[in-house]
């Protein structure tokens, strides 16, 4: 049985900014197309459809045109609730898009209720863990502590325990949206850490022949049964490297993942992070290749360029996100802020507040004669109020 994994769609979401909406429907196109080419008996989503629990209306709409072309083409697609989505906003209508093929799983007390498909090998169980937050679903389970571990533990022994009551050789797949031990992060998760521990082990999921992944943006293989499919876009500078993918995975006779093909998504437009003093990223031929990417400039200069912004931009049309981090800048002493401060005067302590934000640039003849005159001015005038005390 071949199945496509996808996760993370975040639909609604934008980047630095710029609207990513046309850049999911392409997405969807392309889902919709790879399900239609490579025949697939079902399509995996394992949660985040939305990025936010109350999405903008046209998120909305691509959603619903996902939907009634998946089930057009005749598709069984299975679908979570992720910790970005409401559960009971995704779920409304289940039971009804349900027999249309559509079957959405965002309610943890249905996680042992699979949708059951069958090949010329026999019946395959899907079941559908949605985002399980350990302080909401504790009583649910009968969890023994509030942590991600022990209510995901007791959801799966409620999956195995209904997988034991099927005739023998049914094979099985668990779609599931958690943070995996071993899988690597990005910048554009949303943290979901409980009492410190956010991860759980690969083995919570054992007894099972797949578990189709979500939350973490990369596409990664934990164990050969265990895999994050990945976001279909970057939606953060730290995902400059991934290979945006979906899992093509088909199951064999006796449950063993026979093949598991990464099949590639539409970029929009490549991500790139430059770094170093200004007049360098513009005049330096290595960086051409970067003029058409979305850009992230981290500015190197030991004193901040006039408009720096306007002149990146001007090689760098796409430039997103401007940071600085000057080089030279002189290292702090050490010891408390009073003992920094001892013993210097006013006017050396303006001086190291400018060269401070300057990033090691001190102050000139002329700001320090300004400063001075300051000084100057402020005490001339406590002097005058102590006289008409």
């Amino acid at each position: 049985m071949k199945f496509l994994h996808t996760s993370d769609w975040h639909l609604g979401r934008s980047f630095h900014r710029v609207n990513l909406l046309g850049a999911q429907a392409a997405f969807v196109d392309h889902l919709v197309e790879t399900a239609r080419t490579h025949e697939v008996d079902a399509v995996l989503v394992a949660g985040d459809v939305y990025d936010r629990a109350v999405p903008p209306l046209p998120a909305v709409e691509l959603f619903d045109r996902a939907l009634h072309r998946l089930a057009a083409l005749g598709v069984p697609t299975v679908m979570i609730s992720g910790n970005h989505d409401s559960a009971r906003r995704l779920g409304v209508g289940a039971g009804l898009i349900g027999r249309a093929g559509i079957h959405l799983r965002t309610d943890p007390a249905g996680c042992a209720d699979p949708v059951v498909l069958a090949d010329a090998h026999g019946e395959v169980a899907l079941y559908g863990l949605p985002y399980l937050e350990p302080a909401l679903v504790k009583d649910e389970f009968g969890a023994a502590r509030v942590s991600h571990e022990a209510v995901l533990g007791a959801a799966m022994d409620r999956v195995r325990a209904d997988l034991a009551g099927r005739p023998p050789g049914t094979r099985s797949v668990v779609l599931a949206h958690a943070f995996v031990t071993g899988g690597q992060a990005s910048d554009s998760e949303r943290d979901i850490t409980v009492g410190g521990v956010e991860a759980v082990p690969a083995a919570v999921f054992d007894g099972v022949d797949y578990a189709a992944l979500g939350h973490l943006h990369g596409c990664q293989t934990i164990t050969d049964r265990v895999r994050y499919s990945g976001s279909p876009l970057a939606y953060s500078f730290s995902e400059e490297h991934h290979r945006k993918s979906m899992w093509l995975v088909e199951l064999g006779a006796s449950g063993e993942v026979t093949t598991a093909e990464r099949v590639g998504t539409p970029v929009p437009r490549p991500l790139a992070r430059l770094r170093g003093p200004l007049d360098t990223l513009l005049a330096d031929p290595r960086y051409a290749a970067y003029e058409d990417f979305w850009v992230e400039a981290t500015l190197t200069d030991p004193v901040r360029p006039e408009d720096p912004m306007a002149r990146l931009a001007a090689r760098f049309p796409h430039t997103l996100s401007l940071a600085f981090a000057p080089e030279g800048r002189e290292e702090d002493s050490g010891g408390s802020y009073a003992q920094r401060l001892r013993g210097r005067t006013d006017q050396e302590i303006a001086e190291d507040f400018v060269a401070h934000v300057r990033g090691g640039g001190h102050a000139d003849e002329a700001e320090r004669a300004v400063l001075q005159g300051a000084f100057d001015d402020v005490r001339a005038q406590d002097s005058r109020q102590e006289t008409h005390r």
